[in-house]
């Protein structure tokens, strides 16, 4: 038996329902399920209803809108479809119709507030394929694969037009922050017309005065955007951080391209190339100390690593160690990894300062950006048999950024919720 709407009042509604029992508890939890589906599809009825005019004439400005007499429309929401009759507006001139119910709602496209909110999350986690059948099998819920991708572009679109003007708060944090840490990488992503390219991932972590990171800022951009408009989105982002903490030292770390490195000299006080970077051109230079004996070669990287790590001015002994070796016969590929070693430290040496960063408790590597390429790019960009176009990689990463940044999501759809979609876009 489905369930009846017994009662509404001006602020409640009440339901009943007939839930079958059965000695398979699977099969009752099914049943509670759909009986649950159908009293949400009721109440929801009932409550859009509520945001439906009684059909007087509207003005905006000096142009009067009139009903043209409810319409029925069918909406989409977590629970079923539901079908209200509500009124469409019109000019005297005709052309295109205004629905108060769906703006006021909070309508995006024709799915309910609360079913895109969980459409777009889910879609920015798994596939559209699985998202549509995570619905099906989990939510007792049947949708269209380009309804749930239709939705999902929607509301990243929101979040894209309103990166410039929608800011948000940051987590109540457990400690002071003392230091703001500021990363960024490129990795590869593959589009459908142009193969292999760069999406960048820009972090900003608050860090407490023992080292500990707070809380971090997630930033990604698809090529669609180009690395001018990612830089200004970043900097948006570090300019508020500054207004929230502006005592905290502004630093940077990374291990990239130079203009990574030229962005980073503008907007933080010091910078640091990782150090597990670094680390992995001290092994690579070993074999030009010890090209055969692999235990000598092993306890000379312990050596190098452990006194970059704590020794000051260890990075420029380490290059005159480098500058000794090349003195030595080196077979091609072994000479080929000193001169790699030599011009990395060469170029980066004066970053390296890893014992004054430590004192300082300052981070050394940029382990929080690398992991963040991982996360929001490749863990949903780069499944295997996956090519993208930009439009719908840029509305995924925006999303995933909006998710991974902790407290970012809710304020969003907070954000909608007082604003409506239609002003948002």
């Amino acid at each position: 038996m489905p369930a009846v709407l017994i009662e509404r009042q001006e602020q409640a509604v009440t339901i009943q329902l007939t839930i079958p029992l059965s000695r398979s508890l699977l099969a009752t939890e099914e049943a509670i399920q759909q009986a649950l589906n159908d009293a949400g599809v009721l109440a929801t009825a009932e409550a859009l209803q509520q945001f439906d005019t009684d059909g007087s004439p509207l003005l905006f400005g000096q142009t009067a809108w009139t009903s043209k007499g409810q319409e029925p429309k069918a909406y989409q929401c977590p629970y079923g479809e539901v079908v209200v009759a509500r009124h469409l507006y019109q000019t005297a001139q005709g052309g295109a119709t205004f629905c108060p119910l769906e703006q006021d709602a909070r309508i995006l496209l024709s799915a309910t507030p609360r079913f895109a909110k969980q459409l777009s999350h889910k879609y920015a986690e798994m596939s559209g394929g699985k998202t549509v059948a995570d619905l099906a099998s989990n939510h007792g819920r049947a949708v269209s694969l380009a309804f749930v991708q239709d939705v999902a572009e929607a509301v990243g679109s929101v979040a894209q037009a309103k990166e410039e003007t929608w800011h948000y708060q940051t987590p109540r944090l457990p400690q002071a922050v003392r230091t703001v840490s500021v990363g960024l990488d490129g990795t590869c992503t593959l589009l459908v017309e142009d193969g292999g390219r760069q999406v960048m991932v820009g972090t900003i972590s608050l860090y407490d005065s023992q080292g500990e990171r707070q809380h971090t800022i997630y930033v990604g951009a698809t090529p669609e955007y180009g690395k001018a408009t990612f830089y200004q989105r970043l900097q948006r982002e570090i300019e508020h951080v500054q207004q929230l903490y502006p005592q905290a030292r502004l630093t940077g770390v990374a291990d990239g391209a130079k203009d990574n490195w030229d962005f980073l000299g503008q907007y933080t006080d010091d910078q640091a190339v990782d150090y597990y970077h670094a680390a992995g051109y001290v092994r690579l230079a070993a074999h030009a100390a010890y090209p055969r004996q692999r235990a000598e070669r092993e306890e000379w990287v312990t050596h190098w690593c452990h006194r970059l790590k704590h020794e000051r001015g260890a990075a420029r002994a380490f290059l005159g160690e480098l500058d000794t070796l090349a003195a030595k016969e080196l077979s091609e590929t072994v000479r080929a990894g000193l001169e790699k070693a030599r011009t990395y430290f060469g170029n980066h040496h004066h970053q390296m300062n890893y014992a004054e960063r430590l004192a300082a408790q300052l981070p050394i590597g940029s382990g929080v950006t690398e992991a963040a390429c991982k996360t929001l790019v490749k863990q949903r960009l780069c499944k295997a048999g996956q090519r993208w176009k930009e439009a719908g990689a840029g509305i995924v990463l925006s999303l995933r950024a909006l998710s991974y940044t902790a407290g970012r999501w809710e304020q969003f759809w907070a954000k909608v919720d007082r604003y409506g979609f239609t002003m948002a876009a």
